[in-house]
């Protein structure tokens, strides 16, 4: 396994190994690793000739300093998990690498920022597409591997690629789970073992409100989940919507020919969580 620091010299390489035929397939994450993670690397060394893993926390994306802070990092870490999937090259830039200057790009995302991770978070998806197209500048990616616990974001990623006809194809990979059922995540280490438990509450509840769609409309599922995350303890909800995956629009009445999926977020102690699930599926 290779690790490179320098964008520059990360370039040459993967210029090199695409004139050589070889597939690339990229990874992107802010470290702080977990099987969820080692899943997307899993599923593009399947699928790529050379797999490419970038550990970068990407401070454009964090519209709280004090969340920015506080995000884990654990390089030496990192490292020897990637060690064990036979991951090929490992990107660990400094900022000055990724953002030489100031990017001071701004994004039109049609509208799918205006809701939910948007709302809460502003400039947050800006920050993403920033980083995310600067990787794609930088790696040249066939494929690069995207997990859907950040719904919102991959369906922005996906309107980016296609708004600037990048040549990477977007794999989403689904949620992978605690034993118990929350959804992992690199903040879910800065979670206590009692803000853990009170936690769980978050994908109990979504789980239980998939169990509705067949008897109940939208609305009354919506109210239902937002009603049992308010009255649990230790959580605070910052929303839940029902919407369609790929407008990102709320949803109405259930459409069996719909991709439908309920995205929530929420506060455990000082601890910001996200979740989806499928109704679809």
């Amino acid at each position: 396994m290779e690790v490179i620091y320098s964008a520059a010299q990360l370039t040459f390489r993967t210029v090199s190994l695409r004139e050589a035929g070889k597939t690339i397939g990229f990874v992107p994450t802010m470290g702080a690793l977990h099987v969820g993670h080692l899943t997307l690397v899993h599923q593009s060394i399947l699928e790529n000739s050379i797999t490419v893993v970038s550990i970068f926390v990407n401070p454009t994306q964090f519209n709280d300093k004090g969340d920015l802070d506080k995000y884990p990092r654990m390089p030496e870490r990192d490292l020897e998990m990637l060690r064990t999937t036979g991951c090929n090259i490992v990107f660990m830039p400094n900022e000055k690498e990724i953002y030489p200057e100031p990017d001071t790009r701004l994004f039109d995302f049609g509208g799918l920022d205006k809701i939910m991770e948007g709302k809460q978070r502003p400039g947050h998806f800006n920050g993403v597409a920033q980083v995310v197209t600067r990787f794609f500048d930088i790696v040249k990616p066939h494929r690069a591997y995207f997990g859907l616990k950040d719904f919102q974001q991959l369906a922005i990623i996906k309107k980016v690629v296609s708004d600037l006809q990048y040549q990477v194809e977007i794999i989403p990979c689904a949620i992978v789970r605690e034993p118990d059922g929350l959804a992992m995540s690199s903040r879910n280490m800065l979670l206590s073992s009692k803000e853990h438990f009170q936690a769980l509450a978050i994908s109990k509840t979504l789980f239980s409100a998939k169990t509705m769609k067949n008897h109940s409309t939208p609305e009354e599922v919506r109210k239902y989940v937002m009603a049992k995350l308010r009255s649990s303890e230790g959580v605070e909800l910052e929303y839940f919507d029902i919407i369609h995956g790929v407008t990102l629009q709320p949803v109405k009445k259930w459409e069996t020919k719909d991709f439908i999926v309920g995205c929530v977020a929420a506060r455990v102690g000082k601890i910001r969580l996200i979740d989806n699930i499928n109704f679809s599926s």
